[in-house]
């Protein structure tokens, strides 16, 4: 197999650990193609001025998280900002005591590029935003080069900038929001660091009280939990004026939200998912793409899930006309199910290949041993209740490593001998689902 060493790496610790790889995703991508051409035209349909809402929903295991991942790469091969955070009982759509800041401060922490996929990437953004000002600047202007010491200069990209930022001006807290860019940008020529941290500090929700920030900064207002969603949404529209495609947000484990007691403070948080919707369905924003990864009883539970909030409900109910067969990718439900036997086959030798091609070694599994080691695990009691697509790829890659490690190792422990392999494709068939 083709692969970069890195991505390889990052698929074998990521799976190993339970988690979805940051890199690589392509290469052990399977049974999604519907889901990745519907993608592929939402992503098209943001750069040309859109915003959409997405539900994943399925249950544990059924990939959730893996689309999410796999969204975010393809949003950097088409020039996207890419963020996500996790709801837990912390971090909250609506919430007292900081558990609304906390999350758009994960944003925040996780924005990444295609150059620093990683996350963290803001202040590099704005650096980059910057020299290319300046770069434009001393083109148009006749500049000889980048003058920090020129005042006509600096006044010049200022201005530049300043013209940028003030297109915000009209959104909530566009105008604090153009202020602390322009802040930055003096920082950044004058090479005062301190106030380039002040402004990145509030720019990631982290002043606890205006009275420090206007000290500080000169600014009315601060991010807080009130108000952190609108500043998604200035911080989306500035990407775009920027350069890039877009901002990507993926929220997942929204189980988390089912999971508040308190009547009151769930319906809170329901309110802003409607917000979001309505925002991004009503065409009064560009180039946002907010996706929700949750399981059926957080989006269909009457009692205490989204259902049980009469607006979303009737917006999120699924196409009465769509079957198994025949699905309509393009509303905001996408329900996910497990992968198909076929699938988690071919998923297998994938990692086999890829496990192979790191350690640089010739596997001796045959395509029989992944079969039989697949009906294995689905014979095992409790395993159709369960066994996850997640709980057979962590446990195949432990066999790699054992057999890779120890050649001698008895395999007859690990795959079904062929006496016991009875009509494969009517057991395949049993745990298709």
């Amino acid at each position: 197999m083709k692969i970069k060493k890195r991505d390889s790496s990052a698929i074998l610790n990521s799976l190993f650990g339970g988690v979805v790889p940051n890199r690589g995703i392509q290469h052990i991508m399977v049974g999604r193609a519907d889901e990745s051409r519907q993608i592929m035209m939402d992503l098209d349909n943001i750069k040309k001025g859109s915003s959409v809402v997405k539900f994943f929903i399925g249950p544990f295991g059924s990939g959730k998280s893996f689309i999410q991942g796999f969204i975010k790469q393809l949003a950097f091969n088409e020039k996207f900002v890419v963020t996500a955070a996790d709801f837990t009982p912390e971090r909250r759509l609506y919430g007292a005591e900081g558990k609304a800041i906390a999350l758009y401060g994960e944003l925040m922490k996780n924005l990444a590029t295609s150059t620093q996929p990683e996350g963290n990437a803001l202040p590099s953004m704005l650096d980059k935003w910057i020299n290319t000002i300046q770069t434009a600047v001393m083109q148009e202007k006749g500049y000889a080069t980048i003058e920090f010491d020129n005042r006509d200069f600096a006044r010049d990209v200022e201005e530049e900038i300043t013209n940028v930022v003030a297109k915000m001006d009209d959104l909530t807290g566009g105008f604090d929001f153009a202020r602390i860019l322009v802040l930055y940008f003096q920082g950044f020529v004058n090479d005062n660091q301190d106030l380039q941290r002040r402004c990145l500090r509030w720019l990631r929700g982290e002043y606890g009280t205006k009275t420090e920030a206007k000290a500080d900064l000169g600014v009315r207002d601060i991010i807080n939990d009130n108000n952190w969603y609108n500043y998604i949404k200035i911080v989306s529209q500035f990407v775009k004026q920027i350069g890039y495609s877009g901002l990507i947000v993926n929220f997942d484990e929204a189980i988390n939200l089912f999971k508040i007691t308190h009547p009151q403070a769930r319906e809170k948080n329901y309110e802003i998912i409607l917000k979001i919707y309505n925002d991004t369905l009503q065409g009064t924003l560009e180039g946002l793409y907010i996706t929700f990864g949750g399981t059926v009883e957080f989006l269909e539970d009457e009692r205490r899930g989204l259902f049980s909030y009469g607006a979303l409900k009737r917006r999120l109910e699924t196409n009465r006309f769509e079957t198994t067969e025949y699905r309509d990718l393009s509303q905001p439900v996408i329900k996910l199910t497990p992968l198909k036997s076929e699938e988690t086959f071919l998923l297998l030798q994938r990692l086999k290949e890829i496990h192979a091609t790191y350690y640089e070694y010739v596997s001796s599994i045959s395509d029989d041993d992944i079969k039989g080691y697949i009906q294995k695990e689905y014979n095992r009691p409790g395993a159709a209740d369960h066994l996850t697509v997640g709980d057979i790829i962590r446990g195949f890659l432990h066999v790699l490593s054992i057999l890779h490690q120890n050649p001698n190792y008895d395999r007859t422990k690990i795959f079904e001998a062929p006496s016991e392999r009875v009509e494969k494709d009517i057991i395949f068939s049993r745990f298709s689902r």
